[in-house]
């Protein structure tokens, strides 16, 4: 693959870089719906939602990765994804996400409306959906 064929990739959260490096695309969903990046994108900024964002890398392997909303901005063959919270598929433990969605479902079911009660539901639904995704990936 050619040098200009690739994207340099860099997803930082609040409290972490989460993940850095060359890939060959990245796939995330935007306010506007999904969105997939190659090498030579047009630059963009964009508002992210809560999502499974994905990243295809330079040696074909496919990291999979929880957002809870934030930005994505692309220029120049660089991709960078910023986020308040972000997570690697593999360091999400399934059993825990899922009881920290249903606690907050439940909170806001009981009328709880709050902007940190809707934050821990989206962060966990993007948990989910990004365990739920790696494992698809593994099993083809």
């Amino acid at each position: 693959m050619a040098e200009g064929e690739r994207l340099f990739v860099d997803v930082v959260a609040a409290d972490r870089r989460v993940w850095e490096g060359e890939a060959i695309s990245v796939i995330a969903r935007t306010t506007e719906g999904d969105i997939g990046i190659m090498a030579n994108h047009e630059p963009l900024l964009a508002v992210l939602v809560p999502c499974a964002a994905e990243i295809l890398t330079a040696d074909g392997k496919r990291e999979v990765l929880a957002v809870d909303g934030g930005f994505i901005s692309v220029a120049d063959n660089r991709v960078s994804i910023l986020s308040q919270y972000g997570r690697l598929a593999h360091e999400i433990l399934v059993e825990e996400a899922e009881r920290e969605r249903r606690a907050a479902w439940k909170r806001m079911n009981e009328g709880d409306n709050t902007e940190a009660t809707r934050q821990h539901f989206n962060r966990a639904h993007a948990q989910l959906a990004a365990a739920k995704k790696a494992q698809q990936a593994q099993a083809s």
